[in-house]
């Protein structure tokens, strides 16, 4: 019997348009702590708070989100939420105020929201059901490779150029990105009936147990993408920290070529759970670095490497599994909520991970507790999920 067909012409323009989306949002994402602390003087505390400020914007949008794209067309939410996150851009390069940047990234925040829940639902709706893991895993590494290429080069840049130069790198990739994305065509959507507003037309409540375990998985990742940079910095590791992205992208890419095509064989649970286990060692491993930088530096660089993409294999394992477990959860009226649910759980860990990343590593003297803290969370999100969140996944999956 003859696959589904997987690409179209859809398909590889939203692929396009979502790495060029991420691409811009990474090349600036390590490069902020230092922006807030050369501009503005920031400690590491109110550096977490500010950059906090964009992922909690990002969580009061995502239940809304859902709701709107389950509702009316998805394609013109898309655009706009895609051009409003591409015209923010332009205000970093003029903030000349903290209090005007931290508008603008809340802001930006909302926007971000918006366009990656409308981003995922369309791809859902383009792919074929029999290819669905694999193909939600092909949209993912857009992503990553975004993420690969995206921290390395602003990392780069932040050695040369100043930081208007980096944020007009990131709207001129928005820019290319939105051609691709009004390039889009999307299949026909039945009309929604008017139902009477709930929590499940906002939030799959059927997805909160799972929601909690990708929440506590998402908190120590939300510290890594952040402030691995400035964690190396502090122990003294000589590695490039744009290597550290680079390799955690390769991670999350070799992943993807077979974790969707075992979701598609039915095997979520098993996939989620074996990523969860390389997670907690990947992260045990982060935090012992600064104690391993005292007996072996060139091990330790080398190690730190391998952590990035042990942690790249690890999420890009779990990353395809999750958002299919959520959509199976979901009658088909209801992927854009199912979507929502997904990426505001990813979030809510993320915002308290950059909050709190910065404060333990401040109130305790150093960022290796804070991945201490995060290693532990993930054992106890492997727990849960193994007890509670993937038994009822399978007592309650629609298909």
């Amino acid at each position: 019997m003859a696959k589904d067909k997987l690409l179209s012409p859809g398909f590889c323009y939203i692929l396009m348009a979502n790495f060029l989306l991420f691409f811009a949002f990474y090349l600036i994402l390590p490069i902020l702590p230092f922006y807030l602390q050369e501009r503005f003087m920031t400690d590491k505390s109110m550096i977490g708070f500010i950059l906090s400020c964009y992922t909690i914007a990002c969580l009061c949008i995502r239940p809304f989100s859902g709701y709107l794209l389950d509702t009316f067309a998805r394609r013109p939410l898309y655009l706009v939420a895609y051009a409003v996150f591409m015209v923010i851009f332009a205000g970093y390069m003029v903030a000349s105020l903290l209090s005007i940047f931290i508008v603008l990234r809340i802001l930006h925040g909302f926007a971000f929201g918006m366009v990656t829940v409308s981003g995922n639902t369309i791809v859902i709706d383009i792919l074929p059901s029999s290819r669905r893991g694999e193909g939600i895993g092909y949209y993912g590494m857009a992503n990553n490779l975004a993420m690969s290429f995206g921290p390395m080069i602003g990392l780069f840049m932040h050695a040369s150029f100043s930081y208007e130069v980096i944020f007009g790198c990131s709207l001129a990739s928005c820019f290319l990105g939105f051609i691709m994305a009004y390039l889009v065509k999307t299949p026909y959507k039945q009309p929604v009936k008017k139902e009477p507003i709930s929590l499940d037309r906002f939030f799959l409540v059927k997805g909160g147990w799972a929601g909690i375990s990708l929440l506590m998985l998402s908190i120590p990742y939300g510290m890594t993408t952040t402030y691995v940079a400035m964690y190396a910095d502090e122990i003294g590791i000589s590695v490039n920290s744009g290597l550290y992205f680079t390799f955690m992208a390769i991670g999350l890419a070799i992943s993807r070529l077979f974790s969707g095509r075992q979701v598609d064989k039915g095997r979520i649970t098993l996939v989620i759970t074996l990523g969860m286990y390389l997670a907690c060692a990947s992260f045990f491993a982060l935090a012992s670095l600064e104690t391993l930088m005292k007996w072996n530096p060139v091990f330790t660089s080398y190690l730190y490497i391998g952590i990035a993409l042990s942690q790249g294999v690890a999420f890009g394992t779990m990353f395809p599994a999750f958002n299919t477990l959520f959509v199976n959860l979901a009658p088909n009226s209801q992927r854009g909520t199912a979507t929502s649910t997904y990426l505001t759980s990813w979030d809510v860990g993320i915002g308290i991970g950059l909050m709190i990343g910065g404060s333990i590593a401040q109130e305790f003297g150093g960022f290796n507790y804070a991945y201490l803290f995060g290693a532990c969370l993930t054992v106890l999100s492997t727990f849960f999920f193994i007890i509670k969140a993937g038994p009822h996944f399978n007592r309650n999956k629609l298909r």
